[in-house]
């Protein structure tokens, strides 16, 4: 039986029903992650991980910054960094996982929880409603 290392709650939503679907794969995919660690079989699926990390935000963020662009989201600049920050992070984890795989899969969780949390909860809430209203 699979264990939630994230569980998706209504304070995430941003209810923009795309995007809350969106960060729902992304935390599936983390407890993906969670559940082969907690299995003793992290190691085999982190290339796999880190592949499907990669791939998913990179269409996510792409998702978001279109709408930012279509709708003239005034913070678009600095969310798109916070993108760049993340997308540069997983890069560092597939960097340090060529080297070492030691301890990998419980920082990854660790920080991919942080990161995703913190990032729904700051800087995508600020987005949800002026997108809201410029969808309507």
């Amino acid at each position: 039986m699979d264990k939630e290392f994230i569980t998706w709650s209504d304070i995430y939503s941003v209810n923009i029903e795309e995007i809350d679907k969106q960060h729902k794969q992304l935390i599936d995919i983390i407890n993906k992650l969670f559940n082969a660690f907690s299995e003793g079989k992290a190691e085999k699926i982190i290339p796999e991980i880190l592949k499907e990390l990669t791939d998913y935000t990179n269409y996510h963020f792409k998702t978001e910054e279109e709408l930012f662009e279509k709708y003239n989201y005034p913070d678009t600049k600095v969310h798109k960094d916070r993108h760049s920050e993340c997308v540069n992070q997983i890069e560092i984890w597939k960097e340090k996982y060529q080297k070492d795989i030691t301890n990998i899969p419980y920082e990854l969780m660790d920080y991919l929880k942080k990161w995703l949390l913190q990032h729904i909860l700051k800087e995508d809430k600020s987005y949800s409603k002026f997108l809201i209203e410029k969808m309507k």
